[in-house]
Parts: C-alpha cells; sequence; structure tokens
C-alpha cells in the first residue's frame, strides 16, 4: 500500500510542476495600439513590449529625459514592416523566462495570425539576432531565420556594410560587419574579449552566451586569435573605444 503522504505528492506534484511551466513561458492576447519601431510596439493598455531575440536600428535616441527623433539607416523601413504586421490587429504574445527589461518594457514573442513576427523581422532583413540569456527558447529558428535573409540578401543584407577595424569609430550606434585581425583574446569566467590591434576596436563575449560556442565546439581563444574575422552587429561605444557584443557564433565569421 501506498502511504497517504505519498499519494499527496503524488496528486499534487503534476499541478507543481504545470504551474512552473506555464511561469516560464505562456501565451496571451492583446491589441496594438501603435508600433514604435522596428522591434518594440504599445498595447492598447498602454504597457510597451520589447519583441525577444531581435535588434532592429533605433528610430530615435534618448537626449537627456527626453527621446528625438534621429533615425539609423534603414530604422524607417523596420519600423514601417512591423506596422503593417502588427498595428491596429489583436496579437498572441509568448513570454519566456525573464518578463521584464530593466526599462520595464515586457518581453515577448510576438504572433499576429500565423506569423511569427520575432521570425519574420528577421527572415525578411529588417533585424539582426540578439539573444540575451535566460530568453532563449526559440534560438535556434531564430538564427536559422537571419541566415535565410543573409543568403538571399534581403532587407539589411542585400548590401551589408562591411568596413576596416579601424573605422569602426566611425559608425557608432549603427549595424555593420567590421573585419579585421584579432591580436588577442581576454579570456575570463564572466567575459571573452577578442581584441583587433591599435584600432581599439573590440568583440565582446559574455558568460551568457558562452554555451551557445561550447553547443558548437568552439572554444573562443584557440577559434579566433591570430584569425582575421568579419563581426556582425551594432557598433557601440565603451570606455572611449568601439565594440560589437556578440550574442551568437553566427555573427562571427572567420575569413582565413
Amino acid at each position: 500500500m501506498i502511504p497517504a503522504r505519498n499519494i499527496r505528492l503524488f496528486f499534487i506534484l503534476p499541478f507543481f510542476l504545470i504551474g512552473c511551466l506555464q511561469s516560464a513561458s505562456f501565451t496571451r492576447e492583446y491589441r496594438v495600439r501603435h508600433v514604435i519601431d522596428g522591434d518594440t510596439i504599445e498595447l492598447d493598455n498602454g504597457s510597451a513590449v520589447r519583441y525577444i531575440g531581435i535588434d532592429t536600428p533605433e528610430v530615435r535616441k534618448r537626449q537627456g529625459n527626453s527621446w528625438v527623433y534621429s533615425p539609423e539607416p534603414y530604422a524607417e523601413k523596420a519600423k514601417d514592416y512591423n506596422r503593417r504586421l502588427v498595428e491596429g490587429k489583436p496579437v498572441r504574445l509568448e513570454f519566456d523566462v525573464q518578463k521584464k527589461d530593466k526599462y520595464g518594457r515586457l518581453l515577448a514573442y510576438c504572433y499576429v495570425d500565423d506569423a511569427f513576427v520575432n521570425a519574420k523581422m528577421l527572415e525578411e532583413g529588417f533585424a539582426i539576432l540578439y539573444t540575451i540569456s535566460p530568453n532563449v527558447k526559440y534560438v535556434d529558428l531564430l538564427v536559422d531565420k537571419q541566415k535565410s535573409a543573409r543568403r538571399n540578401n534581403r532587407g539589411i543584407w542585400a548590401e551589408p556594410v562591411i568596413i576596416p577595424a579601424k573605422d569602426a569609430k566611425n559608425y557608432l550606434n549603427q549595424m555593420a560587419t567590421v573585419e579585421g585581425k584579432v591580436s588577442s583574446v581576454r579570456q575570463s569566467a564572466k567575459v571573452s574579449i577578442l581584441n583587433f590591434g591599435q584600432s581599439g576596436f573590440k568583440a565582446v563575449v559574455f558568460k551568457g552566451e558562452f554555451p551557445f560556442f561550447l553547443s558548437q565546439g568552439i572554444s573562443i581563444p584557440k577559434a579566433y586569435k591570430g584569425k582575421t574575422l568579419r563581426i556582425t552587429g551594432k557598433i557601440k561605444e565603451y570606455k572611449g573605444g568601439p565594440e560589437i557584443i556578440v550574442q551568437h557564433p553566427s555573427a562571427i565569421e572567420v575569413i582565413d
């Protein structure tokens, strides 16, 4: 005979597991009031939603405590495509492990009718991959969509901007592909930094993305030191120098 305590656990455990799964990923329906840019929307309840897994050129930038219109290359095209997909329409939002970002925006996968909006933005070349752990549920699918866009020269990949590492500082806050030779690699438990010599350009991989490299058998120092690479992403400034934060191995192409 099964003890009464074990019987209670037998019935309680499935409900506990279901609750955990629902808290990790669940879907709700909303209506889109307004499209802010290619990867951000506003719902009819006033909440802002940032699409998980992608990044599009910015239509505006923060100046002091306000936003000003200052579109980056391809930003308006990305916004217009997102608008045609979702503005004024009912959408389903699926949440992952982390529900909000540091700005208080909801983080979600967005669906309208049968279309997975995050994936469509990548597939049509209006966005680049932007994965941040722990929200990586569909990372493999999103990687494939970006590869398809690049292979078929869609959107931003139709005329890719490939610049030498020494010129990266001239393309701050723009999406581009930077080419140069890795002079050294600084590796720690928290970050890997690929240094591109006197250009001052760096490619940075944080520990949250290490598993993506390990799953492909890539040891960052061994795979990239001394190699000529092309790094694709948004060029940011950090401590006076240009850098790209690498979200996935697919953002790095080994030229030699």
